[in-house]
């Protein structure tokens, strides 16, 4: 894994992005804005989930003016996103803290000029949103949707808000496939000093977006590329925070939460893995302490993982092993056995915070 590309911090909310602070999670709610309540236990979901900062749609001005309750019931970091209209920007502006703009349907300099002037005055950053499918003409012309055209709108939208005094600024750069997605991130950061917002947009399904996401969004985090990120999931939620989390923690650049190692299913299991560990992960999905588990069907592979893991446990005819740092804590039968390796695990989390209070 690169170290990590050093970039100018910016804060949206309480948030920071770039520089040295951890890659943070973004999220989008798919109601309409303007039905507050709706929208609210959107957010209530993914903060609870573990977003850091969420987006909402601002499709016309009942969304903008629905801002402003909005702001009063939700402690997350908000964005506005605003596509064609630059004036919701400015109605915006007041109860959010970032605005993200697409360029290439925004309009001329003078309104972009107008978003700048407003995102001064409320001293919230702007995120430059290229997307493939709508460059402005003139990049589209020249380079067609590719990469090279991404860059192009990109380095011109950010030429002009530089133009207008303004450097509270991050970047996407969003393609639907994982080639363009990351020949463009991989052109642009040695050319600017801004954060990155990663993410593939229009990426499907839970199924496809997982992987496409996770080729793209890895590969680049691992690069040393990446400030914050969003995983788009069509009709998820909690999912789009869950896959994000995995792949920050698979890519090493997050040290927090659980790493399972679990074993393939094959004819030597001796126990129903498969809902044991569905078990397991939900009585521990609170735990944000960095712990390596390893949950195991047979004593194949469960010491050897057993090493290397915090806690383990190996399932074996009947009975199984808790393991803690390779050292064999107990062997007991069926569920008294996933009981007490939640309760070791919870123990090892508590350790934690205990220690770093001590620190």
């Amino acid at each position: 894994m690169q170290k990590r590309k050093e970039t100018k911090q910016i804060y949206v909310g309480s948030v920071p992005v770039g520089g040295d602070s951890p890659v943070s999670v973004q999220s989008m709610t798919y109601t309409k804005t303007a039905d507050v309540q709706a929208t609210k236990e959107q957010i209530d979901r993914l903060q609870l989930a573990g977003c850091d900062i969420v987006r909402v749609a601002v499709s016309d001005s009942k969304d903008a003016l629905a801002l402003k309750e909005l702001r009063q019931v939700v402690r997350i970091p908000l964005i506005a996103d605003i596509h064609f209209r630059h004036k919701l920007a400015l109605m915006s502006a007041p109860y959010v803290d970032c605005i993200r703009i697409n360029p290439g349907n925004i309009g001329s300099a003078l309104k972009i000029k107008a978003v700048v002037e407003a995102c001064r005055e409320y001293k919230i950053p702007i995120r430059i949103g290229v997307n493939a499918g709508s460059l402005e003409k003139q990049f589209e012309r020249k380079y067609g949707a590719s990469a090279e055209g991404m860059v192009q709108s990109a380095l011109y939208n950010i030429k002009l808000l530089e133009d207008f005094g303004f450097e509270h600024i991050k970047i996407s750069l969003k393609a639907s496939d994982v080639e363009r997605t990351v020949e463009a991130y991989r052109l642009l950061r040695p050319l600017v000093p801004y954060p990155f917002h990663l993410g593939v947009t229009e990426a499907g399904t839970l199924f496809d977006s997982a992987i496409k996401s996770s080729m793209a969004l890895g590969m680049l985090l691992m690069e040393g590329i990446g400030d914050t990120l969003r995983v788009s999931i069509t009709g998820e939620l909690e999912k789009e925070v869950e896959v994000a989390r995995s792949i920050l923690r698979f890519s090493g650049r997050q040290k927090e939460g659980i790493y399972y190692i679990s074993c393939p299913t094959c004819g030597r299991i001796e126990a129903d893995l498969v809902t044991s560990l569905e078990k397991i992960k939900k009585k521990l999905i609170h735990i944000k302490s960095p712990l390596q588990l390893s949950v195991m069907g047979c004593a194949v592979n469960a010491l050897g993982e057993a090493k290397h893991a915090d806690i383990a446990i190996a399932f074996g005819k009947g009975s199984g092993l808790i393991i803690k740092k390779g050292e064999v804590l107990c062997k007991l039968e069926g569920d008294e056995l996933v009981e007490k390796f939640v309760e070791e695990v919870q123990k090892a989390d508590a350790e934690y915070f205990e220690n770093l209070k001590e620190r």
